[in-house]
């Protein structure tokens, strides 16, 4: 986690002036696609969950997880690609984006990671989905890692962007050098009340200055970015994005029927699912994945993306495929 922080101080430094639709590689392009052919919603745990589905009905399924700030359009390449070999692809918004919406208004704005990675369980079982390849980034990969941890027999194959997220507020309280810190500069800010009137009054800006700061080199148009920043206007977006960082800084608490769930991650238990990771430019010099790599006792592969920012699957969506593909013949 150093080498990711450091590189992402350094690119903050480095395109925090960037202006949308700057030249940019060739090869970084925007999405070619910018819909999904079914949108729907359906009841699963305490949300009603809004979710896109490509591909036949009756096909292997596969669960895709986006982080934050992105939604369900980081997917819009990745899920034809999926389809057009036979897998039945569902993306859906994760709690606090897009259509997804809490069913009673009591219920507690909840991020913390075991909760988000029960509303997968929750979707599987609505959906009817005894068992699934998950791939994620972002807090996608975190969540999806936790289900392939902890409920092994519901994952067939993971993909998994930046490795092993699992983490715990203990593991969060020790400091870093102040260039590590620097590129997690928004998590300080959310911890004061001052950067929740400051996201709630500039998201759209402040999101887009991540995407900037966090892909550099990706030639988004601006057209791009604002079919996405449609899912931050869910009405729970700034209580969700609030507590997951202030939770995971120990400076928020979670909810007590949780504790078990979060003591066993706190273990950081092994993954014996099959697997491929995927770094990118993203992950900096921890990108070789040696950091992690015994946490994965299945079968396993790691892949490197260079000139590719922390949005795989937008970025590199026939590379992110391809894994879902090959880590279904594991």
């Amino acid at each position: 986690m150093f080498n990711r922080r450091y590189f992402l101080g350094a690119a903050a430094m480095a395109v925090a002036s960037a202006q949308l639709g700057a030249a940019e590689p060739a090869h970084a392009a925007s999405a070619t696609r910018t819909s999904f052919p079914s949108r729907k919603q359906i009841d699963a745990g305490p949300l009603n969950i809004g979710y896109a589905e490509s591909g036949p009905a009756d096909g292997p399924a596969v669960v895709l997880l986006h982080g934050w700030p992105y939604d369900i359009h980081s997917y819009v390449d990745v899920a034809p690609l999926l389809a057009s070999h036979g897998y039945r692809v569902i993306v859906p918004y994760l709690r606090g984006y897009g259509s997804t919406r809490f069913l009673s208004s009591e219920t507690f704005r909840n991020a913390q990671q075991s909760a988000v990675a029960l509303d997968v369980l929750n979707l599987m079982d609505a959906l009817e989905i005894k068992k699934a390849i998950l791939g994620g980034f972002d807090w996608g990969s975190r969540t999806v890692d936790i289900v392939a941890a902890l409920w092994p027999e519901r994952v067939k194959g993971l993909v998994s962007v930046s490795g092993y997220l699992l983490t715990t507020p203990q593991a969060q309280q020790q400091p870093l050098p102040p260039k590590a810190e620097l590129g997690w500069w928004y998590q300080y800010y959310f911890s004061t009340e001052r950067g929740v009137l400051g996201y709630t009054q500039n998201t759209d800006d402040f999101n887009l200055l991540i995407w900037q700061t966090v892909s550099p080199k990706w030639n988004f148009d601006r057209a791009t970015y604002e079919r996405t920043a449609q899912a931050f206007k869910n009405p729970d977006h700034v209580a969700i994005v609030i507590h997951d960082y202030r939770w995971r800084l120990g400076l928020a608490k979670g909810e007590s029927k949780y504790d078990a769930l979060e003591r066993k991650i706190a273990a950081l238990p092994v993954i014996s699912v099959p697997t491929i990771t995927i770094a990118s430019d993203f992950d900096g010099a921890n990108a070789s994945g040696t950091a992690y790599r015994a946490k994965f006792s299945g079968k396993y592969d790691h892949r490197i993306l260079t000139g590719i920012g922390h949005n795989v699957p937008q970025e590199a969506p026939a590379a992110f495929s391809q894994a879902v593909i090959d880590v279904d013949a594991l």
